[in-house]
């Protein structure tokens, strides 16, 4: 199973629904709320969300080294899980 990493708002429906979408596919991630982070954790990880998605959008998934899903959608995130 390839790696993946969720960037992702606590309060955010679409960030609960793709957190949900992997779950229901038995994909383990890794999962960072940016809002639930300060000082110098926060302004890294939006850092590093910025690299991805430059409009800074919520869910921002990784999946492997260079596959990023901006928004939740299920056929991006199976082709993106097959093909890694």
């Amino acid at each position: 199973m390839p790696n993946v990493k969720v960037y992702a708002l606590s309060t955010c429906i679409h960030c609960k629904r793709c957190k949900e979408y992997l779950d229901e596919l038995g994909q383990p991630y890794d999962c960072t709320h940016v809002d639930m982070l300060s000082g110098e954790e926060r302004a890294l990880a939006l850092e590093a969300v910025r690299k991805l998605n430059p409009a800074l959008s919520f869910p921002t998934v990784l999946v492997g080294d260079s596959t990023v899903i901006v928004g939740f959608d299920k056929s991006a995130l199976d082709a993106a899980l097959s093909a890694a």
